[in-house]
């Protein structure tokens, strides 16, 4: 090295110093983080387990961080309202977004597209996941997955199946179902998921994907008839029912999940830190005491797991709206 070279480098080393020196510098903001309130929207009505839970991480954020994080609803357009004013929000950590499942799902339905699932977030983590039961009315001469779809086969069109509205997680996973079995169900879309489940208590309609949480007490007394479970892994509150992917085929997943996106653009160091207060919220006792009352099971997963399960499950729903010919409007 040359004492020409040296000189060179160093007024190169010294404008650094500088740099990461002033106040408004990103390395500075982002090593400070956080400095002032964090808003995490919700784009649901206040009461519901994204809320809920999301609330709980907020406190356990706010206690560990020194900064309030609050919670903003924004409910309205099926999540779409709340979602896309988060993902149009200033990447810098302060505007945060907890999303459910049919982040993935909901957009093949919608012929307006007001954001892209993939490209205008920066996942942080999953939250929880929810495993989902297939269920039926007792009046349904089937005891088992295998008696069910022989009924479904030997009447085609005749089964219907209920769902808390059009391209829900619900809905779509029993598209699935459908496509990986060959049987016809007719698909009857509600407004939520209590009124397609009062009438499926009823009789008015035979057959439900839900989640296991809500479906439980209604098991426990025999209003309704669990046949399997949708998730890889058998369901904590219901540990005797087998998963549909034990009884044949393979790799069959649909879960709900919460999760924890950011703007894209957000700050890598920003993003990692907020996955480390995420896994170490969800050892908090009124968190974990929540999980235990939901029968959700703990997320956590990193970023990069995170945006691939996204981007896999965008694909995948994609690809059964298609088979299913589910029309946008």
């Amino acid at each position: 090295m040359t004492k020409t070279q040296t000189i060179l480098r160093v007024p190169g080393l010294l404008t650094a110093a500088v740099l990461l020196s002033l106040p408004g510098s990103p390395a500075l903001a982002q090593s400070d983080y956080p400095s002032k309130a964090v808003r995490i929207v919700v784009p649901s009505a206040p009461g519901g387990g994204t809320d809920t839970v999301t609330r709980l991480l907020a406190q356990q954020f706010s206690e560990k961080l020194g900064q309030q994080f609050f919670v903003e609803n924004r409910p309205g357009g099926g999540t779409a309202t709340g979602t896309e004013a988060a993902a149009r929000s200033a990447p810098d950590g302060y505007n945060l977004v907890t999303v459910a499942s049919t982040l993935t799902s909901l957009n093949v339905a919608r012929a307006v597209k007001r954001f892209d699932p993939v490209k205008d977030f920066a996942p942080i983590s999953q939250i929880v996941s929810l495993p989902n039961v297939l269920l039926v009315h007792p009046s349904v001469p089937a005891n088992n997955f295998q008696e069910l779809i022989a009924l479904a086969k030997k009447d085609p069109g005749k089964l219907a199946f209920a769902s808390p509205g059009l391209a829900s997680n619900a809905h779509m996973g029993m598209e699935m179902l459908k496509m990986r079995t060959g049987i016809d169900l007719l698909h009857v879309p509600y407004n939520g998921v209590a009124p397609a489940l009062t009438d499926v208590l009823a009789g008015r309609i035979q057959i439900m994907l839900i989640n296991a949480a809500s479906a439980k007490q209604h098991l426990d007394k025999g209003a309704l008839r669990g046949i399997a479970v949708s998730s890889l892994k058998r369901a904590p509150a219901l540990p005797n029912l087998p998963t549909i992917a034990e009884l044949g085929l393979a790799d069959f997943e649909v879960i709900q999940w919460f999760g924890m996106l950011a703007p894209a653009g957000t700050p890598k160091p920003i993003v990692d830190r907020l996955h480390r207060e995420i896994v170490e919220g969800l050892r908090a006792p009124a968190v974990a005491k929540w999980m235990q009352t939901e029968g959700a099971v703990p997320g956590g997963n990193t970023p990069e797991q995170f945006a691939r399960l996204i981007a896999d499950e965008v694909k995948r729903w994609e690809e059964v709206a298609k088979v299913a010919k589910i029309t946008p409007k």
